[in-house]
C-alpha cells in the first residue's frame, strides 16, 4: 500500500473483472527448500525419489503453487488494496505438476461481488485464481472470497 493508503476498494472488482500477475520462474532450490520445510514428501524433497515417482522427477508442493500464487496477485494487487483478508476458499485444484524452472503467472477472474450484509464498510468478492505456466497451461485453480473496504462505505 502506498503511503497514501490504498487506492484498490471492493467496488473495483466488478463481476468480470479479470487481472494478471507479473511472472515468476520457480527453481529446484525453492521447491525443495518449500517442500522439506512444509511437505516433505519425497518427489518435493529428493530428486531420485522424485525419479522413480509417477511424475519422473522433482513437482513442486501445491501449496507452494498456492503460496506463490498469493504473493504474485499481492504483488499485483492486494498491496495497493483495502483488503481485509479472507473467510476462506471454496476450492483449490492442482491441475498438472509444478517442475522446477517453469514460469508461473496468475490470471484472477471476478465471478461475484456483493456488499456485506452484516458490515456495511465490507464488500465480498468470489473469485477464480488460475495459475498459467509458460506454455498457458492451468496447473492451479481455486476459488474463494476476498474482503474488502467499501469506498462508499
Amino acid at each position: 500500500m502506498g503511503e497514501s493508503g490504498p487506492t484498490i476498494f471492493w467496488e473495483d472488482f466488478p463481476v468480470g473483472k479479470v487481472r494478471e500477475t507479473a511472472s515468476a520462474t520457480i527453481t529446484r532450490e525453492e521447491v525443495v527448500a518449500f517442500g522439506r520445510q512444509f511437505d516433505p514428501q519425497p518427489f518435493h524433497v529428493d530428486e531420485a525419489a522424485a525419479a522413480r515417482s509417477r511424475y519422473g522427477g522433482l513437482i513442486a508442493s501445491g501449496w507452494h503453487t498456492c503460496s506463490l500464487a498469493m504473493r504474485l496477485y499481492y504483488d499485483a494487487v492486494l498491496r495497493h488494496a483495502a483488503s481485509q483478508g479472507s473467510p476462506g476458499l471454496e476450492q483449490v485444484r492442482w491441475l498438472l505438476p509444478v517442475r522446477p524452472g517453469d514460469v508461473l503467472r496468475v490470471r484472477v477472474e471476478v465471478l461475484e461481488a456483493r456488499p456485506s450484509g452484516s458490515k456495511p464498510e465490507l464488500g465480498l468478492v468470489r473469485s477464480r485464481w488460475r495459475m498459467l505456466n509458460q506454455r498457458d497451461e492451468a496447473v492451479m485453480e481455486m476459488e474463494g472470497w476476498g474482503m474488502f473496504r467499501r469506498r462508499s462505505a
